[in-house]
């Protein structure tokens, strides 16, 4: 992949989008006019009092340094300094593009960020491999955790919306690295992420249509192609009336709507106690009367009791996991299983009466999109997910579980995807 990605002419570009040569020339001028003298002494001065660090506290600091910036240089400084003492540093500018979703910090001098298409190298850079630990140290403080030698490895969600993950060396071979996971505030609707590419018509119709008929469903895709964004969007078409419990290790769901109760997992502290893992949050959620019970991912032994709750009149449920097919989904659920001491069997029983629906995310050259939907079942070989909806070179083909699916939704059988009357023939089928 090339070292220097060409901005895409189909793509709108949004105000503070970090692209182009003259966006490049202008982050880079900003760090050079904020000197290491001029932020230490605006640090010093801004940390010798208590209270929050505030842009106006920084500006008044700025102000006092005596240094003459004029107009646009102070407001630079103050912009630059106060990331450097209460955001991410050289890389907050990035963030105003609302097009990113993660940031890799690979060394100094090596900062990309995903857009949606794929990885591009973004116009940031570092002044040695000690400001990316700098940053990466009081990040993690902020977060409530420690990073150091003791503690290389270490992840933690920050106010704002941030996720970071910081590793150091020798963990690391090339030096700290950083990865930054930001949650928007804004949410996509349904309508938008078909706007997008992700999917069409159709496929919107019937994703409406399984939140609407209450059928569980697992999100599946690899990292970084939209499982949580979907989940959120999906989340948001429940009714209002309904209560919606959500479990997660790091907050990153916020569905729009009225009635949402968020539970985060928490680590152990310094003495190896207080730890609450995502199996205990389903097991108290259960007592919360939960209208829908929803895991942000299944990654390891909680999966026992989420499929257990299901199990147990909760249907609607949902939750992501990762996996590179949704015919993938079953092997990942009986190795989740295994962590929870469950058999192959034991599972596929559970999953089989507990889930109804796969819908597969994969990222391709033109942006996130939604492979296959997938029915749950049972074949002589155990648990498996056949295709009722497949995405083959952009056009929508029924697959051989699609006559089973549709009549739970309330869609015609024989209103085959692909085929000219199928518009018509599941627009008669009536609402969801």
């Amino acid at each position: 992949m090339s070292s220097h990605a060409e901005p895409d002419p189909r793509e709108p570009q949004h105000p503070g989008a970090p692209s182009g040569p003259g966006t490049r020339r202008q982050l880079r001028g900003t760090q050079k006019r904020v000197d290491d003298r001029l932020l230490e002494a605006v640090r010093e001065s801004v940390m010798a009092d208590a209270g929050p660090v505030t842009p106006s506290r920084v500006a008044a600091a700025v102000q006092a340094s005596g240094r003459v910036l004029g107009t646009a240089g102070a407001l630079a400084a103050v912009e630059s300094i106060s990331a450097e003492l209460n955001g991410l540093g050289p890389l907050q500018p990035l963030t105003r593009d609302p097009l990113v979703t993660d940031i890799f910090v690979n060394g100094p001098e090596s900062v990309w960020l995903d857009r949606g298409r794929g990885l591009e190298r973004a116009p940031v850079a570092f002044a040695g491999e000690a400001q990316v630990r700098a940053l990466a140290a009081r990040l993690v403080a902020a977060g409530g955790r420690r990073l150091d030698d003791g503690s290389p490895c270490v992840d933690v969600r920050l106010d704002g919306g941030y996720r970071v993950h910081a590793v150091l060396p020798p963990i690391s071979t090339t030096g700290t690295l950083l990865s930054v996971r930001i949650r928007r505030e804004s949410v996509f609707s349904l309508a938008e992420l078909g706007r997008g590419g992700m999917f069409g018509p159709l496929v919107q119709d019937v994703l409406e249509r399984m939140v609407a008929r209450r059928l569980s469903f697992l999100v599946s895709g690899a990292t970084g192609s939209g499982k949580t964004t979907l989940l959120a969007t999906l989340l948001g078409l429940c009714q209002p009336g309904e209560r919606l419990v959500l479990i997660e290790d790091a907050s990153e769901l916020n569905p729009v709507h009225p009635h949402v109760v968020s539970l985060e997992s928490r680590h152990s502290n310094l003495e190896g106690g207080g730890a609450v893992d995502l199996g205990e949050l389903v097991r108290q959620a259960l007592r919360m009367r939960p209208d829908r019970l929803v895991v942000g991912e299944c990654r390891g032994a909680e999966v026992r009791e989420l499929l257990a709750a299901m199990n147990t009149g909760h249907t609607g449920a949902g939750g992501t996991i990762h996996a590179n097919t949704a015919a993938a989904v079953p092997a990942r659920l009986t190795a989740l299983g295994a962590l929870a001491g469950m058999g192959p069997d034991a599972v596929r029983l559970q999953a089989a009466s507990a889930l109804d629906v796969v819908v597969h995310l994969e990222r391709t050259r033109l942006g996130r999109q939604v492979a296959s939907i997938g029915l749950v079942g049972e074949n002589e070989s155990g648990l498996a997910v056949a295709a009722a909806l497949e995405t083959v070179g952009g056009e929508v083909r029924a697959g051989p579980a699609w006559p089973e699916l549709a009549p739970r939704l309330g869609l015609d059988p024989s209103a085959v995807p692909g085929t000219a009357s199928t518009a018509r023939r599941i627009t008669a089928a009536g609402p969801p």
